[in-house]
């Protein structure tokens, strides 16, 4: 019996730059086989082995482009080396957000979690930071060269939030020529945002449900009862503003590496180098 194909395409990050989204344009589509959740095989999950990996697409169909989305390879010092030694002609995708929005972003979903108290200043601050991926994930020059060191510039395509957020149906069109794979026209999922930090959830206590009893009311997800109920006593998270003063320092802290970023790519990036309005 065959074992099951490999990707030929990874989205590798990075995570809050609407990685969701551009796995969602892929995924829905027939020609396709994207399988979700994330794997994290290249990151945290490698000592499970190739046939683990493999495993995961076991439901390609004959014709299908192969692919998977792991939002922290990106960031990951060992991903590159990895991913390469196994699939050393894989098409990456990589999407980049202004740092300082991104870092912002990735505090507000933890957040959102319950993993972190409200002193955003405090998360964000180079010297005072419990989690590190805050403010090293948006190192984008430095993750990006270490990709640059095993696979060629052509097989790797870079999207900027900004272009995403400015014309998405160009984004998608750009990676389905990428791919070889035919346009869709008058796809009304290409604007769709998603993972939207905006949408109301419930309480954190009822997140934090023990998994028996979330799979008992898992059943009724999307019926009319549980969806009214939920709007009952859903609500929009009131996430905690950031400083000015913390954002001119997000600035400062990325601004070689938006520098060294921009050389790479040969694009303008000198909006990213100043303090930005950061959003969810």
């Amino acid at each position: 019996m065959d074992s099951p194909p490999l990707p030929q395409l990874i989205v590798i990050g990075a995570a809050k730059a609407a990685t969701t989204w551009i796995a969602h344009q892929l995924r829905t589509r027939p020609d396709v086989c994207m399988p979700g959740p994330e794997p994290h095989y290249f990151s945290r999950e490698f000592h499970r082995g190739e046939r683990w990996y493999r495993s995961l697409f076991t439901d390609a169909r004959p014709g299908q482009l192969v692919a998977e989305k792991s939002a922290d390879y990106l960031a990951h010092p060992d991903a590159p080396a990895r991913i390469a030694a196994l699939l050393p002609s894989v098409r990456l995708i990589a999407q980049l957000r202004n740092p300082v929005e991104r870092a912002y972003s990735d505090y507000c979903m933890l957040f959102r979690r319950g993993q972190v108290d409200g002193d955003v200043d405090r998360h964000l601050d180079g010297a005072r930071a419990t989690q590190r991926r805050f403010l090293d994930d948006g190192l984008y020059g430095r993750h990006l060269r270490r990709f640059l060191d095993h696979f060629p510039p052509e097989q790797i395509k870079v999207i900027l939030h900004d272009e995403i957020k400015r014309d998405p149906a160009s984004v998608t069109a750009e990676v389905l020529r990428m791919l070889d794979l035919p346009g869709v026209e008058g796809d009304t999922r290409i604007g769709q945002r998603m993972n939207d930090g905006a949408s109301a959830i419930v309480p954190l206590a009822l997140r934090r449900l023990p998994a028996p009893v979330k799979r008992l009311a898992a059943p009724l997800r999307g019926t009319r009862l549980f969806e009214g109920a939920r709007s009952l006593i859903a609500r929009p998270v009131r996430y905690p503003p950031l400083s000015d003063d913390t954002r001119r320092r997000l600035a400062d802290f990325y601004r070689d590496d938006i520098e060294q970023l921009g050389r790479t790519l040969g694009r303008d990036l000198g909006a990213w180098t100043e303090p930005a309005s950061a959003v969810s």
